[in-house]
């Protein structure tokens, strides 16, 4: 007999004929487990009633609802934000606290037992303690856990009052083992803070279970896959490994997708004992154990295996859509039904129509629907158009991602129309994607000098200040405060030599040099136009232009040197204003200007 086919019977007859006649059906019928675990839930259902509201056409009950909080997260994880970025939603369309709550005990009533809070990252909202605090007072209603998931980053030391309000299951987000992985993959630091994080959930005893989700990439982190298994040997967690799911803007390719049966294999070849675990009902993941190891391992194939059959989930947007499926673009308004002044009964019934309309199981893996549903960071929020949220330029973290050997044409793209650079690769990352130093031991020590300038962008009174013209008022308090760092000038020069006398300690990866010579010059200059914008006399400015040259004689070039000396002097002329013009000041323009030696020979940058 099929699942669905008994999981309706067993409630049928419980409802009907009542719960002995179903414990007969039950010991007398050949079904399969999960079906039995089912049956147990029909049982429970004719003791709390179940809202038809909440049952599809395929009998399936939702009793689980994943609410996100807001659209906003301290991480850019890349399979879930686009690289573009995503415009987040007004502030009046995220739903209040208030609204939150009511739609709870909404569906707690009408049935589910189970809420996760979800984000973006739940832990940026305001007020996160007070909500869960407000949804344990729904336990008495028939609401039975309050999960959330979270990347963990600002979360350890608010722990502990969570678990106070009422928070029983945690899922920590960690793809990476390698903090220098973890940035490539965010865009952010971090991986320090999710470590803290993961340690303060192991140790909370108020915690009925805790998870780390790890998102599978082929060619990124699917060599970590072991590692994280260990984790399992000595900590009560279970590790859920899943599979690269398409969203809108994280361009999926079914090529970087490892199956989830693919890492069964690897992991059985390490540890052949492993055996098949039992799953809890309606759960995404297919459960393993390891004999001997504290922990289990959990597979969430929800591309190669899906489990839409005994899907039980509902989603609550940030901004108050119900989403019926993850892959399902289809949303229905429920903030809107509230603030046109809906009793519970007619949100019950939008709920219901809404419910009604789910699909048996969602699109295959290559026909999922990635144009008009939201990226994952959305699922909370509306369609992305032009960035409010901006990655960090540093590094083009898709690019890397997304090709097999880590060439980055699109990096080189996004600089410059050459199509012959597109064979590049970065000389810092080695061919697992980790960070390496480049071997120089076999070069010569050649003679190497490189120029590099940059400007800091300052209003008339720090030009004033700086160069003493003009009427600077030497009563004025922030004046006083400025003039008593010391002279602008002559501190920035300092400062730009020390820096590029330290840049290796700056800069992880760059070699240590001894420098034989720098020389750094600071120039006040007005009526500059700034090279973004057009030549217009409305648009002229004051600034402060540095120079630096670095010479030595070694095997790797200075151009990090010089650089970093622009850089750090700049820096500090804005710490020297910034009494005077914080708000004003704009640093830019730092570039390459000359360098000679090496094997790629001379080069000088023509004018802006």
């Amino acid at each position: 007999m099929s699942y669905q086919r008994s999981t309706w019977l067993c409630s049928v007859i419980s409802r009907k004929y009542g719960p002995t006649c179903l414990r007969y059906y039950s010991q007398h019928t050949r079904i399969n487990p999960r079906a039995k675990a089912q049956s147990k839930i029909a049982h429970i259902d004719t003791q709390r009633p179940f809202s038809p509201a909440l049952v599809d056409s395929f009998h399936r009950n939702h009793d689980y609802l994943r609410i996100s909080l807001t659209e906003k997260c301290n991480l850019r994880c890349f399979y879930c934000m686009p690289s573009e970025g995503v415009e987040l939603s007004p502030a009046e369309h995220i739903l209040t606290d208030d609204e939150i709550i009511r739609l709870a005990n909404l569906f707690v009533r009408s049935g589910v037992t189970k809420i996760r809070l979800t984000g973006g990252e739940p832990t940026v909202r305001k007020g996160l303690d007070d909500i869960i605090h407000r949804l344990n007072e729904l336990r008495p209603l028939g609401l039975q856990s309050i999960g959330m998931t979270t990347n963990g980053i600002a979360l350890h030391r608010r722990l502990p009052l969570y678990i106070k309000n009422g928070l029983t299951h945690l899922n920590l987000s960690l793809d990476t083992m390698d903090p220098f992985k973890f940035e490539i993959m965010t865009r952010r630091s971090g991986h320090d803070a999710v470590l803290r994080s993961l340690s303060t959930a192991l140790h909370s005893e108020g915690l009925q279970s805790v998870k780390l989700n790890v998102v599978v990439i082929k060619g990124l982190n699917d060599s970590e896959v072991l590692d994280f298994v260990k984790l399992t040997m000595d900590k009560n967690i279970s590790v859920r490994f899943i599979e690269f799911m398409p969203f809108t803007g994280n361009k999926w390719d079914k090529a970087k997708m490892v199956p989830s049966s693919h890492l069964l294999d690897i992991i059985s070849r390490k540890y052949p004992s492993i055996t098949r675990a039992p799953d809890e009902l309606n759960d995404t993941a297919r459960s393993w154990k390891i004999p001997g190891h504290a922990g289990s391992l959990g597979f969430i194939s929800s591309m190669s295996d899906h489990f839409c059959s005994s899907c039980n989930r509902l989603r609550l947007t940030a901004d108050g859509q119900i989403k019926v499926c993850l892959f399902d673009a289809k949303e229905v308004s429920l903030r809107d039904e509230m603030r046109r002044g809906a009793s519970d009964g007619e949100l019950l019934n939008v709920i219901g129509h809404a419910v009604q309309g789910k699909q048996e199981k969602h699109a295959g893996m290559e026909d999922i629907d990635v144009i008009t549903n939201r990226p994952m960071i959305l699922i909370g929020g509306i369609q992305p158009h032009k960035s409010r949220v901006q990655s960090l330029p540093r590094l083009s973290a898709q690019s890397y991602l997304l090709d097999d050997t880590l060439l980055l044409p699109r990096l080189h793209r996004r600089w410059s129309s050459s199509s012959s650079q597109s064979g590049l690769r970065l000389t810092h990352i080695d061919s697992d994607g980790r960070p390496c130093m480049v071997d120089v031991g076999n070069k010569d020590a050649t003679k190497r000098s490189a120029t590099a300038s940059g400007r800091i962008y300052i209003p008339r009174s720090a030009y004033d200040l700086v160069t003493g013209s003009g009427g600077v008022d030497s009563t004025d308090k922030t004046i006083q405060k400025a003039r008593s760092k010391g002279d602008v000038m002559t501190v920035a020069q300092l400062a730009a030599i020390m820096g590029c006398k330290r840049t290796s300690d700056l800069i992880p990866l760059c070699h240590p040099l001894q420098i034989s010579n720098v020389s750094v010059t600071l120039t006040p200059e007005c009526a500059v136009c700034p090279v973004s914008q057009p030549s217009d006399e409305n648009t002229l400015e004051y600034s402060i232009k540095c120079i630096a040259t670095v010479a030595c004689e070694g095997k790797t070039g200075v151009e990090m040197e010089a650089l970093t000396a622009v850089s750090v002097g700049l820096l500090t002329v804005w710490d020297m204003l910034k009494a005077v013009a914080g708000k004003e000041m704009k640093i830019g323009e730092i570039i390459v200007t000359h360098k000679t030696g090496g094997k790629s020979g001379d080069f000088t940058r023509g004018p802006l």
